[in-house]
């Protein structure tokens, strides 16, 4: 099973998910142990869920249209949106600093 670690600050929260798991939507189900995962509308729309990936990117799906139109050039920046990632491998993420993105300029 897949370890996902959730920094914020000096702590570090890790937690090992099933495979294909999504962030967000086990945080709105009250599965995700960390109160601190900020999201909204879970669809790739708001952005509020934006996060940078520490570790394990590699292993990641390619960012989708959503993400693309949301992030932009932060992309190349290791930003992703958390509602748009799937989890098959141990990743490592953080919102410390990720500021909201609006939507990018066509």
């Amino acid at each position: 099973m897949p370890q996902v670690t959730f920094r914020k600050g000096e702590e570090a929260f890790s937690e090992e998910v099933l495979d294909n798991t999504n962030l967000v939507v086990r945080a709105g189900i009250k599965k995700f142990p960390w109160p601190h995962l900020r999201y909204g509308c879970g669809m790739g729309k708001c952005g509020k869920c934006s996060c940078r990936v520490l570790d394990g990117a590699e292993n990641l799906a390619e960012p989708n249209w959503k993400e693309q139109k949301v992030l932009g050039e932060k992309l190349a920046e290791g930003l992703r949106l958390a509602c748009q990632l799937w989890i098959h491998h141990d990743i490592t993420v953080t919102q410390d600093g990720v500021p909201i993105p609006g939507p990018a300029k066509p």
